[in-house]
């Protein structure tokens, strides 16, 4: 085993399957590593781009034909997730399948089908850590899935490991967090004091665990809202649109949320004659003042409320207190107010004034005039016609919801203009610059470059639950309802918490892998500085056994890290090159005694862009082995023209410690290409070239400290 874990988790939407690999420090080492003050943290996460993967349509769609969700829509994925994990970690990698909105509108017995179908295939078909079906694989409910993003956010925002610097008053130092997908919205944060006695039994205990062993306990209040998603939104307010307008006689239907001369079906399909559509269509009039004021009935605010206080569609939620409940927005809070808009306040502070005029002025162009806009791409690559009709509606009912439904203040912490120092100019410009997370909401995407995103909350929960607990009175980590002792209804985070053994050739393995990965993912002057490094590695730690797992690590890792389906390139750090032997004309090869062995010699190459098409074929390039060991003498020839020999085996094969160069320029290889016959030279053809390396000295071909060097030695001997 290495220092690294592993945790592989599929968000299983309605649109899609996407599955998530993250890593982190085994718990020993993580602790042996820690800086001062770091063992009261959680574990460090990490994912990169390529770790993810994503496959349309979702699962939801096998309800039918539950057998088939395995061959045709699982393998692709945990085949994605093998080519991550390193081979003899998998046995020990947990793997989890959340449902979301789309499972949950299937029939109780077609859910219960489908997921024991993924069950039994991940398991015969992977050996990933799999105990237990019902904790693995399951639908969450949409609470669950706001507390899994409360602990993302609060996660990457630091409110959990660095309190000190969080602190928005009253003792509170975490975020709040909304989420807004298509069907459902959420909303997760941590009452004040306050409030969170006053509602107790609302609030879920969250229990994680730092790197000492001690527990971290929350109290969250977490709620789902079904129907309050953008295009369920969209749906309810087609129809309340029909019931105030709509006669048998009606055929077109003003639509202030449409831009100006639009005109869609009710579905939202653009047509472009009218007349030859059978029922009324939607004419976009582009009055996002007057869209605004149609989509605030749909937030229900006078539903009956039976448990006080309530804020949309009389569901329960504890009284906001926004001195301290500072909130961050995913998904659609961050689409709907970047996505269009990003080239006017890329990753600028939510402004609500700022952001209405951008919205009305937008909405109130000519749908033709959007169309060219759209086609010189002046909102980017990814706005796409389809989006740039959908953002007005979308815009209005993310206002409505922020303002009007949650109570989010339109500008900073809305005062009394009879407060004592209350100066409206000053509140405006204050609250109008780039304030990062200080102001009661901010959309956000990405926090240092990882994704907020609820499945890291899950496997954040996973990783904690790993570290042994520094008692044995220590509760479990998972998340339950809030009372005295283990509730009833505690969900164990069901992490296997067991050490995992270090030994010397998985510390060597580890290095090699974190130095390849670092020289795959750029191919700048860092590439030629982590080069330089393992060169010096390899002349301080000159034991040739040492030596062998240092490579066979990076070999391995640069094999693991290549793309499925890229071609692979002729050349590689351990395959072509004027260090490690080149396959050009002009080189000799380095060779092995046993053939057998050349696999030691596959080159990989990685691919760090988009990995959601990734071809799972496999091509192959293997380096030769002659059967011939290396010769013990080579001749160095340095060109000061041309700096870029050093690392280029094309350029004339020109090696460094690779040929021999005769005075005339002709190069003469220490064996032939076949190598079958060892060429010979007398001393005295060879004068000029060995005076270039000391003549005189006798030979070192017999010296005991040749063998050591890390680059004149064979790189395996059997």
């Amino acid at each position: 085993m290495g220092k690294w874990r592993w945790g592989v988790i599929l968000d299983a939407g309605s649109s899609g399957t996407r599955v998530h690999v993250y890593r982190w420090l085994n718990s020993a080492k993580a602790r042996t590593d820690a800086k001062p003050g770091g063992l009261t943290s959680l574990p460090t996460l990490e994912t990169k781009k390529h770790y993810t993967k994503k496959i349309k349509p979702g699962v939801s769609t096998f309800g039918e034909h539950p057998a088939d969700v395995g061959p045709d829509h699982l393998q692709q994925l945990l085949d994605h997730a093998l080519s991550i994990v390193p081979a003899d970690q998998v046995k020990d990698t947990p793997i989890f399948l959340m449902a979301t909105a789309g499972v949950r509108l299937l029939e109780p017995m077609k859910q219960k089908a489908l997921l024991s179908s993924v069950c039994v295939y991940a398991r015969a078909h992977t050996e990933f850590s799999l105990p237990d079906c019902d904790l693995h694989i399951q639908v969450i409910p949409g609470e669950t899935e706001g507390l899994y993003g409360w602990i993302a956010a609060n996660y990457l925002l630091g409110g959990f490991d660095s309190p000190e610097k969080h602190k928005h008053g009253k003792g509170h130092h975490t975020y709040g967090f909304l989420d807004m997908g298509g069907a459902s919205a959420q909303i997760a944060f941590a009452p004040n004091a306050t409030e969170a006695e006053k509602h107790a039994n609302d609030l879920k205990l969250l229990r994680m665990r730092t790197l000492d062993g001690k527990s971290k306990e929350y109290k969250v209040f977490s709620t789902t809202w079904l129907g309050f998603g953008v295009n369920q939104a969209r749906e309810r307010y087609i129809e309340a649109l029909i019931d105030a307008t709509y006669t048998k006689d009606t055929h077109e239907l003003l639509d202030p949320c449409l831009p100006s001369g639009l005109q869609t079906t009710l579905k939202g399909d653009p047509v472009q004659a009218a007349s030859s559509i059978k029922g009324p269509i939607l004419v976009g009039t582009g009055r996002f003042d007057e869209c605004v004021k149609q989509t605030y009935p749909l937030l229900d605010k006078d539903a009956p409320c039976a448990d006080q206080p309530c804020l949309l569609h009389g569901q329960h939620v504890p009284a906001i207190d926004f001195d301290v409940n500072h909130f961050v927005g995913v998904s659609e809070y961050w689409h709907t107010t970047h996505e269009v808009f990003e080239m006017a306040h890329k990753d600028k502070a939510y402004n609500f004034l700022a952001y209405q005029k951008l919205v009305k002025d937008f909405c109130a162009e000519e749908w033709d005039d959007i169309k060219s806009e759209v086609a010189e791409q002046k909102w980017g690559k990814k706005v796409g016609e389809k989006t740039a009709q959908e953002v007005c509606f979308k815009a209005s009912w993310l206002i409505n919801v922020l303002h009007d439904g949650i109570g989010i203040p339109r500008v900073g912490i809305e005062k009394s203009p009879n407060t004592p120092g209350y100066n409206r100019t000053k509140e405006m410009l204050a609250h109008g610059n780039d304030r990062a997370f200080l102001d009661p909401f901010q959309a956000v995407n990405k926090i240092d470059g990882m994704e907020v995103s609820w499945t890291l909350g899950k496997m954040v929960l996973y990783a904690s639950g790993q570290i042994p607990p520094s008692s044995d009175k220590a509760g479990p980590v998972g998340f339950g309802s809030n009372v005295p002792g283990i509730a009833s209804d505690f969900q164990q985070a069901g992490s296997n918490s067991n050490p995992v053994p270090m030994d010397d050739e998985d510390s060597w393995k580890d290095t090699a892998e974190d130095l390849a990965e670092k020289a795959h993912s750029s191919f700048t002057s860092s590439f030629f500085f982590v080069m330089v490094i393992l060169i010096v590695i390899g002349y301080f730690f000159r034991k040739r056994e040492r030596r062998m797992r240092f490579y066979r690590g990076v070999s391995h890792t640069l094999r693991r890290n290549r793309r499925p389906g890229s071609p692979r390139k002729g050349r590689g750090f351990f395959s072509s090159g004027k260090l490690f032997g080149g396959r050009s004309s002009g080189n000799y090869e380095r060779v092995l005694e046993d053939g057998g062995a050349a696999h030691e010699f596959e080159l990989g190459d990685t691919d760090l862009e988009d990995t959601e098409h990734s071809d799972s074929s496999e091509g192959s390039y293997r380096g030769h082995a002659s059967g011939l060991a290396t010769p013990r003498m080579s001749v160095v020839k340095y060109d000061s023209g041309t700096s870029s020999d050093f690392f280029d085996s094309s350029a004339g094969g020109q090696g460094i410690g690779l040929g021999l160069t005769h005075a005339n320029g002709t190069l003469h290889n220490a064996m032939d290409r076949s190598g079958l016959v060892v060429r010979t030279e007398s001393r005295e053809r060879l004068a000029p070239s060995l005076q270039m390396l000391g003549a005189g000295r006798r030979s070192r071909a017999g010296s005991p400290t040749r063998a050591k060097s890390p680059l004149m030695m064979p790189l395996q001997e059997i």
